[in-house]
């Protein structure tokens, strides 16, 4: 597999855990900590550049 790839994977799996962790907060009332979805939603953004990034260096290669 390729790194991009992986990274797209990474992606979609920070972004369910995104949502879980969103919606227990709400379940909870706001009486947790938002970090159970703040957390997972940075890793997601991070790992969409990185995506980004690895498609466009294969691009600038060909």
């Amino acid at each position: 597999m390729n790194k991009e790839r992986i990274f797209r994977i990474l992606t979609f799996i920070f972004m369910v855990l995104t949502f879980i962790g969103a919606g227990y907060v709400i379940f909870n009332k706001g009486q947790i900590n938002a970090g159970y979805a703040v957390v997972p939603s940075l890793f997601c953004a991070i790992f969409s550049q990185l995506a980004v990034y690895e498609k466009f260096k294969k691009e600038k290669n060909k």
